[in-house]
């Protein structure tokens, strides 16, 4: 089940490799070669060249739905605010003390610390940047949730999209991609235009369907622009949409349960590798 789009806004911040700017990927690369004295073939490294971009078969899916529990709602804004005011205090008394599960290959967290503690290095909380407390946020923005079938009464965010595995499957192996270059718009209709601007022209709107996520998105440099994906649409068109118009697959997920008739933070699927 558990495969870190989180929602559209942390796309960028959380992109899987499959979604890393090329150029940073061969930079990377040399500097490494460099450091460890590793000769580099003429002309530097270069990375393989990406997939061209062509007509693929469209592939429908089913969004996931909102979780509308109430008090679930009003946690998540208690929850946003918390994020807002990075206050780590108030976020301890709104996850639970004991039973904190942080899931990879297998169950990482530290069951001789809190749940609190587990949560912050899940997240990366003390990072100086920031970061974490903005994946947090993000977290307490997604109305979607889902329950997780072998941890009872626990609910998990973003919830995933319903995809044919199968056509999935052909999709990926016709277009020689990998599963991390594909992402799906949030509602119909989403506008596909023809630079990364607001107001540069629609050449394509998408339907409910997967669509390929290009290699070559880089965050904006101000940011507070609008950020943008470039993406390849079922026709075979490059065009860009809207960062948050789009949400990716197998992103991780923070997840809740009731404790005392209260919800709280129970656990986590995700983060780097332990």
């Amino acid at each position: 089940m558990r495969h870190p789009l989180i929602a559209g806004t942390l796309i960028l911040a959380a992109l899987p490799l499959a979604f890393a700017p090329e150029t940073s990927f061969a930079q990377g690369k040399s500097e490494q070669g460099e450091q460890q004295g590793v000769p580099l073939p003429p002309g530097g490294f270069k990375p393989p060249p990406a997939v061209p971009i062509k007509p693929y078969q469209s592939v429908a899916l089913t969004l996931p739905k909102e979780y509308n529990d109430q008090g679930f709602v009003a946690f998540r804004k208690q929850l946003g605010e918390i994020a807002e005011r990075k206050d780590k205090a108030a976020l301890g008394k709104v996850v639970v003390s004991q039973g904190f599960f942080w899931m990879q290959e297998k169950d990482v967290a530290d069951k001789k610390k809190s749940g609190l503690a587990n949560l912050v290095n899940a997240l990366d909380l003390d990072a100086k940047d920031g970061s974490g407390w903005q994946f947090l946020s993000g977290y307490a923005n997604e109305p979607t949730g889902e329950p997780i079938p072998d941890k009872p009464n626990v609910i998990c965010a973003p919830a995933e999209p319903t995809i044919d595995a199968k056509a999935f499957e052909a999709l990926v192996n016709s277009t020689k991609t990998e599963p991390p270059e594909w992402g799906y718009p949030i509602k119909d209709g989403v506008e596909v235009r023809s630079a990364a601007k607001a107001d540069a022209p629609v050449v394509e709107k998408l339907g409910i369907t997967l669509v390929r996520v290009l290699t070559d998105n880089t965050p904006p440099d101000d940011p507070n622009q609008q950020a943008f994906l470039h993406i390849a649409t079922p026709s075979g068109k490059a065009g860009y949409v809207a960062l948050d118009a789009m949400s990716s697959l197998g992103t991780d997920q923070l997840c809740y349960t009731k404790d005392g008739g209260a919800w709280k933070i129970t656990g986590y699927y995700g983060g780097a590798a332990q």
